[in-house]
């Protein structure tokens, strides 16, 4: 997904400045030297029929589980021909052109500039990729898997899109600069399996911390824009949105079991946590490219890190606890918000404490409540969840003109208290009203 570049600490920028003032003029031609990268030599363009068919399969199913179109795709877009705006600290990054078109996209790009670009993050002419394109995780793509991607992209219809105008200021839109950012956090290599797990463990390893790059938007980020190897999965805010932690830290009510897991990256639903929505969305419609082994994988994977295991006798009591909130007894009968919530929102998620059920989210168990920003809830309170998003065929409309901020508020302050043992959120209308502004900015 996305790369939401955030802040959080200046020492490495500060060592970067003072290498640079303590090495002088000549250290400077020195970094430039050793920035330096050769242009790779143009090829003809090459005939679809070129490539086996099977290697386009295989690399189309890879374009899915790493979501290509999502940042390679701007709104109303040719596929795959660039323009979306990536939204960064340092201004807005703009996703290139990656059909084969020989003028505008990659169609001059050799299969060995293409695994470059995709291992060293270096485009053909030499220069250094900002890190807003994940090389940082697709290094670790086997040689077979970025053949195979290199094959479906040259077979895509060819088209004419220059590229947009980054308005990254200087000196971080100077390319060459990236190689002092590489020489800070990127080490380039293919995935190695760990010893001691699974082979279905390191499938799932190999997809999330490469092909998929869960990291990039699961994982905080420094001043530079560095995941912090530290914090993996720790969560972050990506595009307006919270990603929560992937970890144990995670605060649903109930683990991520496998499971769960499964349901929630294969169908877009988990029924102990709720539908997939926002950018999260994409990823579920990416993953069912792969083959069912590769999302189960993926499941083995994050269950372990979020060590379900030792945490699944606390499912039922949450699922118990949960139905027991969710009752709408006599003492609410007369609360104004409880009236409020009935009227909106309890004849799709009210079900009068029977078990849980995947087309009527219970909100206690949701995510999204339980999470210490009210981000989320608000978002898709705002937005609602369109028919491709979450469950294939099941909507959640949208509430953004039907309900003020201070109904919204009210609302989301309503389950916070009955659905949860956990404090209230702050300035919750104020909230409401700044992202309201931001999804009709982005209208």
């Amino acid at each position: 997904m996305r790369p939401q570049l955030a802040v959080s600490r200046m020492s490495s920028f500060k060592k970067l400045v003072i290498c640079f003032v303590a090495l002088g003029a000549a250290g400077v031609v020195g970094f430039f030297a050793l920035a330096w990268r050769p242009a790779m030599a143009p090829i003809l363009v090459s005939a679809p029929q070129t490539f086996a068919p099977e290697l386009i399969a295989m690399g189309e199913a890879l374009a899915g589980g790493g979501y290509c179109a999502e940042c390679h795709t701007a709104k109303g877009g040719k596929v795959f021909a660039g323009g979306y705006p990536m939204q960064t600290p340092f201004g807005v990054l703009y996703s290139t052109n990656i059909t084969p078109d020989p003028e505008t996209g990659i169609g001059l790009w050799s299969e060995a500039a293409f695994a470059r670009a995709m291992h060293e993050g270096v485009a053909r002419d030499g220069s250094h990729l900002f890190p807003g394109f994940p090389y940082d995780h697709f290094t670790k793509l086997s040689d077979d898997d970025v053949r195979a991607l290199y094959a479906y992209f040259m077979t895509r219809p060819s088209v004419r899109a220059p590229a947009l105008a980054n308005t990254i200021p200087f000196p971080f839109g100077i390319r060459a600069f990236q190689a002092g950012w590489k020489l800070l956090f990127f080490r380039s290599g293919r995935f190695e399996p760990v010893a001691g797990k699974s082979e279905e463990w390191n499938r799932g390893a190999y997809l999330a911390l490469g092909l998929s790059h869960c990291g990039a938007c699961h994982t905080p980020r420094n001043l530079l824009g560095a995941e912090k190897a530290g914090d993996a999965y720790a969560g972050a805010v990506v595009d307006n949105w919270t990603a929560p932690p992937l970890t144990e830290a995670n605060p649903a009510p109930g683990p991520w079991t496998q499971e769960e897991l499964h349901s929630y990256l294969r169908n877009g639903v988990s029924v102990l946590h709720g539908s997939a929505a926002g950018p999260m969305s994409p990823v579920v419609q990416g993953l069912s490219a792969l083959p069912e082994t590769d999302v189960q994988a993926l499941a083995v994977y994050f269950a372990d890190i979020d060590h379900a295991v030792d945490r699944l006798l606390s499912a039922n009591s949450a699922v118990a606890r949960a139905m027991s909130y969710a009752r709408i007894g006599t003492r609410q009968e007369f609360d104004a918000d409880a009236r409020l919530y009935t009227a909106a929102c309890a004849s799709c998620h009210y079900n009068a404490g029977h078990a849980p059920l995947a087309v009527r989210p219970e909100l206690a168990l949701n995510s999204a409540l339980n999470l210490p920003d009210p981000t989320n809830l608000i978002q898709v309170v705002l937005r609602g969840v369109s028919a491709e998003e979450g469950i294939p065929g099941v909507v959640m409309p949208s509430f953004e003109r039907a309900l003020s901020d201070t109904d919204i508020a009210r609302i989301a302050s309503y389950l916070r208290r009955t659905r949860t043992n956990l404090p209230p959120w702050p300035d919750l209308e104020a909230k409401v009203t700044a992202m309201r502004r931001q999804i009709r900015a982005s209208q």
